[in-house]
């Protein structure tokens, strides 16, 4: 077989290969090949083995020698808030000197803060800014990404929302999935009458998102089906939307098609984690306070429970997610960054594993796993991204470390030597990495040094 790219002589290969997200005991197997190697074709994966078997099946246009290093997936980051205008390093300050992310919130602060931004924003800009993170991410070994909504509040500017991810998703190498998270907060506008805003996100917004997002914007039609999964997400918080609430709003999305994730339990247990088990959420995000029995009940429906310890490390604080009592009952568990301006403006899932590995207590292995395979499978793209699986883009990293331990063992550095970005169609210039930050880019086979 002729390749486009061989990477070969790795100390170590993850492979992830799983049929699903890998839950409990499973959470540890990486589908390790020592000296391993992985050939790439047409943007895909041609081959996965040792080098001595897969060198004899090949010839390449281009090698890499990987000796001493770790391949593995690209990270896929299944819950951010990619889009945004300004910063509230303000808050940061006021956090340290006592103020709680509620009080500012409550104050007319907080989320709404970076609303009043976003909406003055063009829509130019919103892209310019959001571009530059989109380069950190992929210099730190994302290639795949969920990018949401939530800083317009209004039907004009969730739409330019939507609108910068979809030209970011054709113009950056990193794939970006959409979600609508326009019950995100109750807008200024609409205090004390939350009541009607719901109405308005579930009547018109919604409607008016499924037709420009899946139809005008990403060309999906019934008989084209291949634009990226579009979900709705709600933010079911005390002080924010009610689990009433949250259900209408859900219930709509589903009815329209839409995939349904929901932020539950970052402050208080409302039932929201309950909730995304009974209406078959793909993922529900934070869980800072669930009780068992609606661990329990994630377990059963398959939804996976994407955790934040950015986020917790953001604010301060000391209680994280329990991540090993969701893995003892049998919940997949996956990592994202919560990349956002208030709590966590962190791009790297890197540094995310680490916090998972020491203030979570996630091996090394399982923060992995929650990082790439499980994390693709909580944006519904388990079947092609997330492992590194004949017939899967080849999103791939080759990290300068010797044991994939290192991964979280070491942090403050970026330890990605290359990234290839298979899925990623045509090539994109060099500049598109910061110097410094990494050694190379391999877009669609070609090696960009």
């Amino acid at each position: 077989m002729h390749v486009d790219l061989f990477i070969h002589s790795a100390a170590q290969l993850l492979t992830l290969a799983s049929d699903g997200p890998k839950r409990g005991v499973a959470m540890e197997e990486l589908g390790i090949i020592e000296h391993g190697a992985v050939a790439v074709k047409d943007g895909l994966i041609g081959l996965v083995g040792p080098t001595s078997e897969v060198r004899g099946q090949v010839t390449a246009a281009e090698e890499i020698d990987a000796a001493g290093k770790v391949v593995m997936p690209g990270f896929v980051d299944p819950h951010t808030h990619l889009v945004f205008a300004s910063d509230r390093a303000d808050e940061f300050e006021q956090r340290i000197k006592g103020a709680t992310y509620m009080e500012i919130m409550a104050a007319g602060g907080g989320i709404m803060n970076t609303v009043r931004a976003t909406r003055a924003a063009s829509l130019d800009e919103l892209v310019a800014q959001a571009r530059e993170r989109l380069d950190e991410m992929l210099a730190h070994g994302t290639t795949t990404a969920e990018a949401k909504t939530g800083y317009g509040l209004d039907i004009e500017n969730e739409l330019k929302m939507l609108e910068a991810i979809w030209i970011l998703d054709k113009a950056h190498p990193i794939d970006l999935i959409p979600t609508l998270l326009g019950a995100h907060a109750v807008p200024t506008e609409y205090q004390g009458r939350a009541e009607e805003y719901v109405d308005l996100v579930i009547d018109e917004m919604l409607p008016l998102v499924v037709q420009r997002g899946l139809e005008e914007l990403w060309g999906r039609k019934e008989e084209a089906p291949a634009a990226p999964p579009l979900f709705c997400d709600v933010f079911c918080e005390e002080g924010v939307f009610t689990l009433e609430e949250s259900r209408r709003i859900l219930t709509k999305a589903k009815e329209l098609g839409l995939g349904l994730k929901i932020h539950a339990d970052e402050f208080s247990s409302l039932g929201g984690a309950a909730l995304a088990a009974e209406l078959g959420t793909i993922a529900v995000a934070h869980l800072l306070c669930t009780p068992p029995e609606e661990m329990a009940l994630l377990a059963e429906a398959g939804t996976i429970a994407v955790l934040l310890p950015g986020g917790t490390f953001g604010l301060g604080q000391r209680a994280y997610a329990d991540a090993r009592g969701l893995i003892a009952a049998g919940v997949p568990v996956a990592l994202g960054t919560d990349l956002n301006p208030g709590t966590c403006w962190c791009e790297s899932m890197q540094l995310i594993a680490a916090l998972a590995c020491r203030f979570m207590e996630m091996t090394p292995a399982e923060a992995i796993v929650a990082a790439t395979i499980n994390a693709a499978h909580a944006v519904r793209l388990g079947d092609q991204v997330g492992s590194l699986e004949v017939g899967k883009k080849a999103d791939i990293l080759i990290l300068d470390i010797p044991d994939y331990r290192h991964l979280s063992y070491r942090f403050g550095v970026n330890l990605v030597d290359k990234v290839i970005k298979g899925g990623g169609g045509s090539a994109v210039p060099s500049a598109t990495l910061r110097t410094g930050l990494t050694t190379g880019l391999v877009v669609g086979g070609l090696h960009l040094a």
